[in-house]
């Protein structure tokens, strides 16, 4: 590219026009390097280096070696790099958990990595590009990526964040959520055994789950096999009120026989 064109590059309103797409690019890739980004928006390195940070300025990403990385991510990244393994199971649970939306649902979903893994699968879906999808979270991280999707309707819930797990939380949420229903809620949970049902760790959080959970016609909890078993802080829901469950748990777990026996679909995956 010549230096003219370079600078043409960088007219206010093309510069708009792909700052938008490199959060766009980060959005379905939490992390995009200089050259590919140059690469695949058609500009020269320099003007994505300057792009970088420009929107680094704006704290809109985060710099690293040879590129930028989404701020929303960006303190997740490293804990996810350390944990490949647990990476390919959330992909697992997020495949099967997305698969059993059908086109035009409302769908609600809570906060964490599984469920961020589970919404970033179901929003790809190209099937779902014709009869979109509604969802409703009350993860902000969540709700930033699924926003870009065209595809999308995305109803994000007010409250008061918490930086752990970008949920809000608070008498905006229940507010916002008591006037919706859902067709059906993804969760997130921190344990989840036949005896002690679905709990999480903070009650903030699991007081907005419990709302979901009673707006929604299916409820499906996704949770890797070391969740099975283990009891939280606090309660969610019972473990009967669960209708699916997906988990990387193997069929002979002795939680995935209990939570059958009560009624629960169980996709061991």
């Amino acid at each position: 590219m010549t230096e003219r064109a370079d600078l043409a590059a960088d007219a206010p309103r093309h510069r708009a026009s792909r700052l938008s797409a490199i959060l766009d690019l980060l959005a379905t890739e939490g992390r995009l390097g200089v050259a590919a980004a140059a690469e695949k928006l058609e500009v020269s390195e320099a003007t994505i280096r300057r792009d970088f940070s420009e929107l680094a300025r704006r704290q809109l990403v985060t710099r690293n070696h040879g590129g930028v990385v989404a701020t929303s991510v960006a303190y997740e990244l490293p804990y996810r790099y350390r944990v490949s393994q647990r990476d390919s199971d959330l992909e697992r649970i997020a495949q099967a958990a997305s698969a059993l939306v059908a086109p035009g649902a409302v769908v609600g979903m809570n906060g964490g990595t599984t469920t961020t893994t589970t919404a970033r699968a179901l929003t790809a879906r190209e099937d779902l590009v014709e009869s979109g999808i509604t969802l409703v979270t009350s993860a902000l991280n969540i709700a930033v990526e699924a926003v870009l999707r065209p595809h999308v309707r995305c109803v994000s819930l007010g409250g008061i964040p918490r930086p752990e797990s970008y949920e809000v939380t608070g008498p905006l949420a229940i507010a916002g959520l008591s006037q919706l229903w859902l067709d059906v809620v993804i969760l997130g949970v921190n344990g989840l055994s036949a005896v002690e049902g679905a709990t999480c760790a903070h009650e903030d959080e699991a007081a907005v789950s419990r709302l979901m959970v009673e707006r929604a016609r299916d409820v499906i909890v996704v949770a890797a096999e070391g969740k099975l078993g283990a009891r939280a802080f606090t309660e969610i829901c019972g473990a009967a009120e669960v209708t699916q469950l997906v988990t990387t748990a193997p069929e002979g777990h002795d939680q995935v026989a209990a939570i059958r026996d009560l009624g629960v679909t169980v996709h061991c995956v």
